[in-house]
């Protein structure tokens, strides 16, 4: 049962039946074969699932070093401060909020004043290569065949693996820019950096030979969500494709067209659905493996899965009687401005049941402020300190439906009737006003929508960058000149450590070379 129980929970299963751990090279140095990943490790289904699982459990690393999410896709936009009662430590936020990027490494390093964050392993890219090489290894044995595996197991965990190596480049595109790319076996050829919409669109072109190789289901409840399936590739494709519109402007239009498409194939599947607004309905979306979910890492204190205390995004803005104990946690650490709270929200504005359910004191600008969006699941009691037990969700099917909306907008003319149809089914599930409009109006109401309903989940800033808007004051507390966009004043710095295996590398001129 114990076995059983570890497969369902695939994406965070350590392999323990294995002395083999697959994908522990160095970025682009070449090690034995028997070292990467055994000569007589493909021998099973079951060997092939626990490589997978190390896969998941690979990324995930990422994600429990610090509040890496939180990071990079909320606080650089500008409106998440600091409460007046947290320590010097929390002075980071404001760092991440002015994009003083430099500062925020060298003050996370060891005896920095924020070294708890150790944000600076963010600007380290080892193991995203790791994940990759892993996933590339994976693919190369089972194009060689591995025995016990029918056709549609192959063609499965090929499509598995493919998206894992795709969620890999576009995670770092966002990150750093330019990247290496490459996706042979043990490969250990040194490259330079590769235009980011190459890379995005080579692995467009990677995904959607597998797309309808993965199913929509797995059959048991325990991996929805947390194990990929074609809704997650469905997912990714369409932000992969939103992303370069921006980016490969000449090609936009049909960019937008490829995502109004997956957005309706996806609707059309009849497997995802937004879940009612209510406590109880909310808190099975926030704690995972929904039918609303379509990727996420799950986790959960039931099963002992150790996360690091800085790592959920939900933890800065929960206070008691959300988060224990009650005698140090009478505030939240940090807050969303009231300037930013007032613009999604006017006060006395339209109904909308996500600010009752959602929020508590939602304009303080102070640690009153409470994000209850992620303060369903509290186990903890007494002096335990813990937090809530959710999940650590990357796409979700209001995050594809708004997408899909907003490339529809940016078609116009009649397609932006059916971008307001998709449009109101997360403004119904929300019990808000249905919109009616159309031109400048609706494509700046979607980009509202989405900071209405996505808040939180680490795509607010991406959202700024891939539209542009980060260079208007009217969207972002912290805007950039056309010049620092045009620098990519954006990315993540790099860590020198990428240049210890590859020589052709170069560092992101922005954060060496001044700004």
């Amino acid at each position: 049962m114990k076995t059983k129980r570890n497969i369902g929970r695939i994406a965070f299963v350590i392999c323990l039946c294995t002395s083999v751990l697959v994908g522990c090279k160095k970025f682009l140095t070449v090690e034995p074969i028997d070292r990467l990943t055994g000569n007589n490790f493909y021998q099973s289904k079951e060997d092939v699932e626990a490589n997978i699982a190390r896969i998941y459990s690979q990324f995930f690393e990422k994600l429990n070093e610090s509040w890496v999410i939180g990071a990079i896709g909320e606080a650089r936009s500008g409106e998440i401060f600091p409460s007046p009662t947290s320590g010097s430590d929390r002075m980071i936020l404001r760092d991440l909020g002015t994009n003083d990027m430099n500062a925020v490494y060298n003050n996370t390093l060891s005896g920095g004043r924020s070294s708890g964050y150790a944000m600076y392993r963010v600007s380290i890219w080892d193991t995203y290569y790791k994940v990759i090489q892993s996933c590339n290894i994976l693919i190369s044995k089972l194009d060689e065949g591995i025995p016990g595996l029918s056709a549609a197991d192959k063609d499965r965990y090929k499509a598995e693996a493919t998206f894992m190596r795709c969620l890999s480049y576009f995670w770092m595109v966002r990150l750093y820019g330019d990247v290496v790319y490459y996706t042979d076996a043990y490969f250990a050829k040194q490259l330079p950096r590769e235009d980011m919409v190459s890379v995005i669109s080579k692995s467009i072109d990677d995904l959607e030979s597998v797309k309808d190789l993965m199913p929509w289901t797995f059959g048991e409840a325990s991996q929805r969500g947390a194990r990929a399936s074609r809704g997650s590739i469905i997912a990714l494709l369409m932000h992969m494709k939103m992303w370069n519109a921006n980016f490969d402007s000449a090609n936009a239009a049909k960019y937008y067209e490829s995502v109004a498409s997956l957005g309706k194939e996806l609707r059309a599947s009849g497997v995802h659905h937004l879940y009612k607004l209510t406590p109880e309905e909310w808190a099975k979306v926030s704690k995972g493996r929904t039918e609303e979910s379509l990727f996420e890492f799950y986790r959960t204190i039931n099963y002992n899965d150790q996360n690091n205390a800085y790592a959920p995004l939900w933890d800065h803005f929960l206070r008691w009687p959300y988060k224990f104990p009650r005698y140090n946690q009478q505030f939240s650490i940090a807050y969303y401005s009231s300037i930013f709270m007032y613009r999604i929200y006017p006060l006395n504005g339209p109904a909308d049941k996500r600010k009752e359910l959602w929020y508590e004191d939602m304009y303080a600008n102070d640690g009153l402020f409470v994000l209850k969006k992620f303060a369903a699941n509290v186990f903890a009691s007494g002096n335990e300190d813990s937090n809530p037990d959710n999940t650590f969700m990357i796409f979700r099917y209001a995050d594809a439906l708004l997408l899909e909306a907003e490339a529809l907008a940016n078609l116009g003319g009649a397609r932006e009737a059916e971008a307001i149809t998709v449009l109101n089914i997360v403004r119904d599930r929300a019990e808000a006003p249905r919109y009616a409009g159309g031109g400048t109006d609706l494509k700046n109401f979607i980009f509202e929508e989405r900071c209405r309903e996505l808040i939180g989940e680490g795509v607010r800033y991406f959202d700024l960058i891939r539209t542009r808007r980060i260079l208007n004051p009217q969207w972002t507390m912290n805007p950039m000149t056309i010049d620092q966009y045009n620098r990519r004043a954006w990315t993540w710095p790099l860590d020198a450590s990428a240049k210890n295996f590859n020589s052709k590398i170069v560092l992101n001129d922005y954060w060496t070379g001044g700004n």
